[in-house]
């Protein structure tokens, strides 16, 4: 008999000894109504009177979200979403909030997810096909700012929601691909002119510039050249009255002088000549006609030479 009442005592002994896991509350019920809550670790309960009604896991929690929402212009838009949530915090009000407003989880997931969708759906409702993908920011700000109130009350907290893919039907999206093409080529074509332009326009300003000093060149040079004959011509003018005078005071006569120079300009005619064929009047007649020439070209010489 003293026994049994070993065996029933450590019976009961064991019954009221409770062990929590950590990141996990339990929820203590006394016939059927709310009584406790047992925290990780070791805890002792009531044996047979105190009943473990749920255990809520107050770590953080995912789910992935895949549904469809139609745009302002009747444009199909499938989103797929993470969801990161958790248990707002440990205190009792809120663990009896998670406890007992949903009879088990998964009634509480499928208000969670139809609550979220129905919060984008709203929001994508009033906006067009064309401002959805540069929305994906503004999306998630009017979820949390729409849905953390009536998360709270149930004792949950939305951590974050990511958009992770927003695509459209494959008609939109041809659409969508080919207006980002034409655009693309139209920049290209644009950019493509420009730089023609450009090219075009330095091209004509280095053809320009090239130009004119080209021209500024054949001008330097051509002046160059005209005073180098002009100077030229001027020294022989003078050497040749210097001759003239010189040969009169020696009282010679100044047909000798042209006389010199006529033989001496046949001379470089046949050593500068490179086998090209000069013809020339050798005759009495033809040197005295070639003579009286030069010395018609000469008679201001004389002249000064007589008032002198």
């Amino acid at each position: 008999m003293s026994l049994y009442f070993i065996f029933a005592g450590l019976l009961i002994v064991l019954s009221s000894i409770v062990t929590i896991q950590q990141g996990s509350v339990a929820v203590i019920t006394m016939f059927g109504k709310y009584s406790r809550i047992l925290n990780p670790g070791f805890n002792v309960r009531v044996p047979f009177l105190e009943v473990i009604y749920r255990k809520i896991s107050v770590q953080n929690r995912s789910i992935e979200l895949d549904f469809q929402a139609i745009t302002q212009d009747q444009a199909n838009v499938y989103f797929k979403a993470m969801l990161l949530y958790s248990v707002f915090d440990n205190k009792e009000d809120t663990i009896k909030n998670v406890a007992f407003k949903f009879v088990n989880d998964r009634d509480f997931m499928t208000a969670l997810i139809r609550t979220i969708e129905g919060s984008i759906r709203g929001f994508v409702a009033t906006k067009k096909q064309a401002e959805i993908l540069a929305l994906r920011k503004e999306i998630v700000e009017s979820v949390k700012e729409g849905i953390d109130s009536v998360l709270e009350s149930w004792g949950y907290h939305l951590i974050d929601l990511q958009l992770n893919d927003i695509t459209f039907d494959e008609v939109i999206t041809k659409s969508m691909a080919q207006v980002v093409a034409s655009s693309n080529l139209m920049a290209a074509a644009t950019n493509e002119g420009q730089a023609l332009l450009i090219t075009k326009t330095k091209a004509a300003e280095a053809e320009g510039n090239a130009i004119k000093i080209s021209a500024e060149a054949e001008r330097v040079a051509a002046q160059m050249r005209g005073e180098g004959i002009a100077l030229f011509r001027k020294e022989v003018a003078k050497g040749m009255s210097d001759a003239a005078l010189e040969m009169r005071e020696a009282d010679l006569d100044s047909s000798f002088l042209l006389f010199s120079m006529w033989t001496e300009a046949i001379k470089n005619f046949a050593a500068d000549g490179k086998g090209n064929v000069i013809f020339l009047d050798g005759s009495t007649d033809g040197m005295n006609k070639t003579l009286k020439e030069m010395m018609a070209m000469n008679q201001i010489e004389p002249n000064k030479g007589g008032k002198k």
